[in-house]
């Protein structure tokens, strides 16, 4: 199938592809602030139940959303520039940040850790943080490249091998080729055309959520040994983001905004939300039917929010803007290095009395900006900007003041020539 001219930029999918990146940023700055703790680094004097339905909701499609965008542009790449090219681009993009950003970040974030439990006891010492922590990277060389944040991009590796590996299975021209991909493009074209699209995709998901540790999505970071269920949840949404690219003009249908979609939308998030509340009471007569039944709406809560996403921003976002494609470039650095700011700033503002609210949006907001600047002065046009985003950018943020002082500097000298 042809794809879009190969020097369109689809805005609005780089628009949704930082915004899940972004809402990750904004997830972990929240788990300080839950009503209960839950083994995080360090808990908040100010919570909140409306945090932990937050959490429950957005953890649901964030990074499905994240896998299905990162299906399309992959299919894109692939066959724009290549298989070779496509490899060489996900061991540079991908591969890389895992290896480096683990021996780099992990030290971080365990300090994280090792100075919210300093904090409980009124002593925060940052060296002795961050001296705990190497040693705990260096005397554990069994977990290695695991509990970290950065376990997407290990997941994301599996699944492309994967989607590589069965097309390597095919050769294209031949007769299973043929059969393959046009079953293939009938099952997407269908799944975006029939009104019950949400409900066929839904099933099989809520069966791989029915398998996991906890209700709701594992968060696979304690080993390299893949996950199944995760796999596959993360891997279907990568497929679904592949064979749409397929047929581009499918992902309208797919994103499609109606009245009766927002509805299902907002009935599958309450039923999860009031569903959730049992999974405390394990000994309930009717747990196992409450389980399947949280699972199917979580699926469903889960699609409808990863297609709604995609539509919305598709209306609000579908045109060129200087601003959105900085945040785009700019995310996926954001990222990688937000998680020990952001455990840094928790534990700074954990005993402050402001409402959790504040603390909150401001635990966002500065993540946000310190890697904004780091992204700008040390990132976009360096070398580690060629590899995040494939190539080095001009900067934005202090490229205007550096210019002022290269004009002022020019002024001088004509100034003073002149004098003379």
């Amino acid at each position: 199938m042809n794809a879009s001219a190969p020097n369109d930029r689809l805005d609005y999918l780089d628009a949704v592809r930082a915004f899940a990146l972004l809402l990750g940023i904004v997830f972990h700055a929240s788990v300080s602030f839950m009503p209960f703790f839950i083994g995080w680094a360090v808990m908040d004097i100010s919570t909140s139940s409306f945090v932990s339905q937050f959490m429950l909701v957005s953890h649901s499609f964030r990074m499905e959303l994240f896998f299905l965008i990162a299906g399309y542009f992959s299919h894109m790449t692939f066959h724009r520039k290549g298989a070779g090219v496509f490899i060489n681009s996900r061991l540079m993009r991908i591969a890389i940040p895992f290896v480096v950003g683990w021996f780099l970040l992990k030290p971080l974030v365990i300090s994280g850790w090792v100075m919210g439990a300093e904090s409980m006891r009124g002593d925060v010492n940052i060296l002795n943080g961050l001296r705990v922590a190497v040693q705990n990277v260096i005397q554990s060389p069994n977990e290695l490249f695991t509990g970290s944040h950065l376990w997407f991009l290990y997941y994301l590796l599996l699944v492309t091998a994967m989607a590589l590996a069965l097309r390597a299975m095919t050769i294209p021209g031949s007769k299973l080729y043929s059969r393959a991909t046009n079953w293939a493009d009938q099952m997407i074209a269908w799944l975006t055309s029939s009104r019950f699209s949400w409900f066929a995709l839904s099933v099989p998901t809520a069966c791989c959520l029915w398998f996991m540790s906890n209700w709701g999505m594992d968060t696979p970071d304690k080993s390299l040994v893949p996950h199944v269920p995760v796999l596959c949840v993360y891997g279907g949404f990568f497929v679904v983001g592949w064979l749409l690219h397929r047929q581009p003009k499918l992902i309208e249908r797919f994103a499609r905004l109606t009245a009766g979609r927002f509805m299902l939308c907002c009935g599958s998030v309450v039923a999860t939300i009031v569903l959730s509340r049992y999974q405390a009471h394990l000994g309930h007569p009717n747990i196992i039917s409450i389980h399947a039944g949280f699972a199917v709406s979580y699926a469903m809560m889960m699609w409808s929010l990863v297609c709604l996403t995609i539509g919305l921003f598709k209306r609000l976002f579908d045109r060129p803007s200087k601003a959105v494609r900085y945040i785009a470039d700019s995310s996926y650095w954001l990222y990688l290095v937000h998680l020990p700011i952001v455990i840094w700033l928790q534990i700074a503002f954990a005993e402050l009395p402001f409402h959790w609210a504040l603390k909150l949006t401001a635990i966002s907001l500065l993540s946000v900006g310190i890697s904004l600047v780091l992204y700008d002065l040390f990132v976009r046009s360096t070398l580690i900007g060629k590899t995040l985003n494939g190539r080095r950018k001009e900067r934005m943020l202090f490229r205007r003041r550096s210019n002022d002082l290269n004009k002022a500097g020019l002024k001088g000298i004509n100034a003073a020539t002149e004098s003379c």
